[in-house]
């Protein structure tokens, strides 16, 4: 465990990027992050390790965390050519997802030494963020027993999912995040079964309001809300 616990975490928007470019800054990012700690246990040092959080937006893609079915993807691979959209098999966990233009990405490169050492709190604290930053879009949002993500309608039989979430940790080290729909184009969403859960619909936050918003207003509100659950300061 590090003796000197960092809570600064820094922001880095990398915009419109192709999945493969943002998971590879994510990796080096992830593996120097280990390499402190590993150097640190090995040397018995107390460096500092870094938190970052990287967000942006993707072009079409579909992804397959490592405990996924492919069958849940409904497509082959002709039609992903032919459509100019992308698949990959990735190691974070949970089954598939679409990610795409006129959403909000946020892949949190945290140690988690540096906050707490409970994942599950982890992934209660990335929802919490997402459903107050709806909140304040005047959307109410929350939990479904026994499902990852925020949804909408989520006291009815009816759920509609608005954010989806896989994530990877090794070391208390995470990496892999949260997808928000903000004005997605939902049509893409009927190419897989998402996250592999039958019979749930998926939303956006453009259909739940009414209205077109922008991407770069939700990133600011969530990134702001994640500062204040975890606790972090922006650098």
């Amino acid at each position: 465990m590090n003796n000197l616990i960092n809570k600064e975490v820094k922001i880095i928007q990398l915009g419109h990027i192709e999945y493969q470019e943002a998971w590879d800054q994510q990796e080096k990012i992830f593996k120097q992050i280990i390499s402190t700690k590993i150097n640190n246990r090995k040397n018995k040092k107390t460096d500092q390790t870094e938190n970052y959080l990287l967000s942006c937006s993707h072009p079409h893609v579909y992804t397959l965390g490592r405990s996924g079915d492919e069958e849940n993807l409904l497509i082959d691979k002709d039609f992903i050519k032919k459509e100019n959209l992308s698949f990959y098999k990735i190691n974070r966990g949970g089954d598939i997802t679409y990610h795409g233009p006129g959403q909000v990405v946020i892949y949190p490169i945290l140690d988690l030494e540096n906050f707490f050492t409970d994942i599950h709190k982890y992934l209660r604290l990335l929802e919490e963020s997402v459903i107050l930053t709806l909140k304040k879009l005047n959307i109410e949002s929350g939990r479904v027993d026994g499902l990852t993500g925020v949804w909408v309608n989520h006291n009815s039989n009816t759920p509609k999912k608005i954010c989806a979430m896989g994530v990877k940790t090794s070391r208390w080290v995470t990496m892999h995040g949260l997808a928000l729909n903000v004005n997605t184009d939902l049509k893409y969403f009927k190419n897989i079964i998402p996250c592999g859960i039958q019979g749930k619909d998926v939303t956006s936050i453009d259909r739940e309001i009414g209205e077109e918003i922008s991407l770069e207003k939700v990133e600011k509100i969530l990134i702001k809300n994640l500062s204040e659950v975890f606790e972090f300061k922006i650098i």
